[in-house]
């Protein structure tokens, strides 16, 4: 299965890649599967039940509204973030659905979206059931009556989602997340190899990952695809540092982009700096980002909704500090963290359900640091050192939303994760390339402690910040 770099790269709507836009893919693709079938028209009940991470924190990330926007014919990349409340508003009070392509049908989004906080699917702790009857739909006398169509997806992080079928079949293949294939040019499936293509080769990581990517399309998409990537992301800081007020959800939590962003303007014009301050810019270009992610905007997967702020951030710093900085600059950026972010999801995961917040801001982190390096005139063993230690430093991080929301900590954990990768990227430039401990291992450390950090503490709110700061 090849990644690409639009596939660790997508628009969507926030505040969660797993918990919003797979969930959203996953109700829209039941509905596309039915109508491909020819019984869509039959329909005249729907219900989606979610399982563990999908139950714990659903409503925090707005998981719910996600399904009903799913089946309603919505796409993450697509749908008006602005129109989401009316549509939702207009449902709780009519408890009518006008199915994507479809009959409009009964749904009372508190008896047909179900949160089940019982065992997880066997699969992923991302799990969900969607159920459809059939002519008739299900009354009070025959409330029990099977479903007559059912399916269950996986959200398995970074917007992917998986049946329960397609996912037995790649987790049997190591092929859950997918790595560059025989078919392109430089099949990289490690950080390893990576280098060593690129040793034999004498080409960047960007341009084996551009190799690869040219497979599938021609040079000018492949550029205008990229610079899309890009505006949408430079979009997402330019609104976010213009936005004020309460983020949804009831903690209360106050968007701080604004006032940061109006007070450095304010010191660049009376030439007021201290030498830290270019850390307050790069803090700035992360808040505004997660807090419009936070608050339901349009953000990029990058590679996880909760992490979005981070390698946007680090572009903007190159583009606004780094002397010769260029769009040309930006696009081997995005190639290289793309590279780097397919062999992190291919060997552990990008999941904070899977692996912890380790797997989010630490793999963005990673890729940023990566890209970094790469356009400031890295070699490819100095990019991988660069990757390497920002996932190191990110080791063991938990994923323990307050309230189930992606609000605290994740917001400043952006801001932290793109200062940590342009350090990680400066230090590594420092050096030669050499480095003790390989990326690999630093990738197979990060699933190893997944594995074992208990699921309190792997986006479940039920342990952490998540219980300690409200029980103080």
């Amino acid at each position: 299965m090849f990644l690409s770099v639009f596939d660790i790269f997508k628009v969507g709507i926030g505040p969660s890649s797993s918990h919003t836009v797979g969930p959203m893919l996953a109700a829209a693709r039941f509905v596309r599967r039915m109508e491909r079938q020819d019984t869509l028209m039959t329909v005249t009940r729907m219900r989606a039940t979610l399982y563990g991470s999908l139950a714990f924190t659903g409503k925090g990330h707005a998981t719910d509204r996600a399904v009903i926007l799913g089946l309603l014919g919505e796409t993450p990349d697509t749908v008006d973030p602005d129109a989401v409340d009316g549509l939702i508003a207009d449902i709780d009070k009519t408890k009518r659905l006008k199915l994507g392509g479809g009959p409009e049908i009964d749904f009372d989004p508190d008896r047909d979206i179900v949160f089940d906080y019982g065992p997880a699917l066997p699969g992923h702790a991302n799990g969900m059931i969607m159920a459809a009857w059939m002519g008739g739909g299900e009354s009070s006398e025959d409330s029990d009556r099977p479903p007559d169509k059912e399916r269950a997806y996986y959200s398995i992080g970074g917007g992917f989602i998986a049946t329960d079928d397609e996912f037995a079949a790649a987790t049997e293949t190591a092929d859950v997340a997918g790595s560059e294939p025989e078919t392109v040019p430089y099949p990289f499936a490690s950080a390893a190899e990576m280098l060593a293509m690129g040793a034999q080769a004498k080409l960047s990581i960007a341009a084996m990952k551009r190799a690869n990517e040219l497979t599938h399309m021609n040079a000018a998409d492949l550029d205008a695809g990229l610079d899309r990537i890009w505006a949408a992301m430079n979009a997402c800081i330019e609104r976010g540092v213009t936005q004020e007020g309460i983020l949804p959800g009831g903690l209360n939590v106050k968007r701080r982009a604004k006032a940061i962003w109006d007070g450095l303007q304010a010191d660049k014009k009376r030439n007021f700096r201290l030498e830290h301050t270019v850390m307050d810019w790069i803090s700035v270009y992360a808040l505004a980002v997660n807090e419009e992610n936070a608050g339901g905007g349009r953000v990029v997967t990058a590679p996880t909704n909760g992490a979005a702020g981070i390698v946007p951030a680090v572009g903007r710093y190159y583009l606004d500090f780094c002397p010769d900085a260029s769009m040309a600059g930006i696009r081997d950026y995005l190639l290289t963290a793309a590279a780097i972010g397919g062999i992190v999801k291919s060997n552990a995961s990008i999941s904070g359900a899977e692996v912890g917040c380790q797997g989010e801001v630490g793999s963005a982190s990673a890729m940023a640091a990566a890209g970094l390096a790469a356009i400031l005139g890295g070699s490819n063993a100095q990019v991988e050192n660069a990757a390497e230690i920002a996932m190191e430093h990110h080791l063991g991080m938990t994923c323990d939303p307050v309230g189930g929301l992606v609000q605290v900590p994740c917001i400043e954990r952006n801001a932290m994760g793109a200062v940590k990768a342009i350090n990680a990227a400066s230090l590594a430039l420092k050096g030669d390339g050499t480095h003790f401990v390989p990326l690999d291992a630093a990738i197979e450390t990060m699933r190893q402690t997944g594995a074992d950090m208990h699921s309190k503490y792997k986006e479940t709110s039920e342990g952490g910040l998540a219980v300690n700061l409200t029980a103080c």
